[in-house]
């Protein structure tokens, strides 16, 4: 048997109360604190990046292949172009790419009882994969298409439908302007559903109806569209196919990040405010654990003058305290695991940790736990902890067998 790891195995699970008992039960309380503190703040990061990525990926897709313009807001209304059968194919082509489908925006203002909002009108046509955005939808349904010339029917944003009084089904008139003729032509339109995203940068902007009406009060012809909005089977995949999309002459592609680059930038913050947490975290859990175990030494003096005196090492007996202190991480950072999946777990299933959603985008702080994020959390912290403990284990060589045994 290891006569290390027998005797550390000895003082840890000893019940005797001592002088240290206090310092031991700090030092686990601390070291568990540190990794739920650590596992939640991943769960928490990972599901804000996701909850958000995924609302401003239903929306608008991955990639966005439209006219090309240079020096053109991102955020704006696209320039017509024809459908292109080549440029379809392209997309489609990548085995990457799920699904590619045809939209347009236009400017436009809605009013209702003499109150006015200026929007975005998004067209979209009966082939429109609406699966992701009805989640967002509130109240009522989606667009029906079984009008020939087009469907006198929106959806319009839960913000917009406050600030304008208006409900589901009321009948509100959409003004198309056209500034290089200086004229606007409106139709009476019916609130078929209302929506909200909880990103007020949609919510406030956009309504969406049939892409048949922009075209048909915009005079572009039955071909014409906006763009193509490009699904991918994987997120992470945007800006490689982003790069391998060979499009003709006119077109141009754009990643979703690149024109909404500040909900990702906000997004990437949180790694950093993660990684800081982490370290401070880390930090506290090491000091924690490099005073217990001084206080170990200093408190077992004699003992350790006593194993010098029959012959034992200085290597057999630093052993014993850092197989000790190492028991003490060890039973810290089980405690730790347990307490961060189970809040976690408790707050994904539950939601009792509410948000200002005008701020944060939620309603309710949204948790993805990755199971191997939580376990490498802890095999990172017991070995960053054992390579701490190390150095101060080194106290033991300065140590004199006479001294120590005549310490009291």
């Amino acid at each position: 048997m290891n006569l290390s790891f027998f005797i550390a195995k000895r003082l840890a699970f000893n019940k005797k109360q001592s002088f240290s008992g206090f310092i031991v039960k700090l030092s686990i309380t601390a070291t568990a604190l540190s990794v739920a503190a650590m596992i939640l703040t991943s769960a928490f990061v990972n599901g804000f990046q996701e909850t958000i990525a995924k609302k401003v990926f239903s929306f608008w897709g991955h990639i966005r292949v439209q006219y090309y313009e240079t020096n053109k807001a991102l955020i704006s209304e696209e320039t017509p172009i024809h459908k292109s059968s080549e440029v379809e194919k392209i997309i489609a082509s990548n085995t990457k790419v799920k699904k590619v489908q045809s939209f347009a925006t236009k400017s436009c203002v809605i009013e209702k009882n003499k109150n006015i909002e200026g929007i975005l009108f998004k067209g979209v046509d009966e082939n429109y994969d609406s699966t992701t955005l009805q989640s967002f939808i509130q109240q009522g349904s989606w667009l029906s298409f079984k009008d020939s010339l087009y469907s006198k029917e929106i959806i319009i944003s839960s913000v917009v439908a406050n600030e304008l009084n208006i409900k589901l089904n009321d009948t509100i008139h959409i003004f198309f302007i056209s500034p290089e003729e200086e004229t606007s032509v409106y139709r009476p339109v019916r609130v078929k559903g209302i929506y909200k995203t909880g990103i007020e940068e949609y919510d406030k902007l956009f309504a969406i109806g049939d892409i048949r009406l922009i075209r048909r009060l915009s005079n572009w012809q039955d071909d014409e569209i906006g763009g193509y909005e490009v699904v991918l089977k994987d997120y992470k995949d945007m800006d490689a196919v982003n790069n391998q999309l060979d499009l003709p002459v006119l077109w141009n592609s754009k990643t979703i990040k690149q024109i909404y680059p500040n909900i990702f930038e906000w997004l990437n913050v949180q790694d950093l405010n993660k990684i800081v947490l982490f370290m401070i975290m880390s930090i506290v859990a090491v000091i924690n654990l490099i005073t217990c175990l001084l206080i170990l030494v200093l408190e077992r003096l004699r003992m350790i003058g006593i194993l010098k005196a029959i012959g034992a090492e200085d290597k057999t007996i630093r052993k014993i305290f850092l197989y000790h202190a190492s028991i003490i991480a060890l039973i810290g950072i089980s405690i730790g695991f347990v307490v961060g999946i189970g809040l976690s777990l408790l707050q994904q299933y539950f939601g009792f940790i509410t948000l200002d959603e005008s701020n944060y985008y939620v309603a309710v702080a949204p948790i993805k736990i990755i199971w191997l994020h939580a376990i490498g959390i802890c095999i990172a912290i017991a070995v960053i902890c054992f390579a701490a403990l190390a150095i101060p284990s080194l106290l033991v060589k300065k140590i004199k067998p006479v001294k120590a045994i005549q310490f009291r």
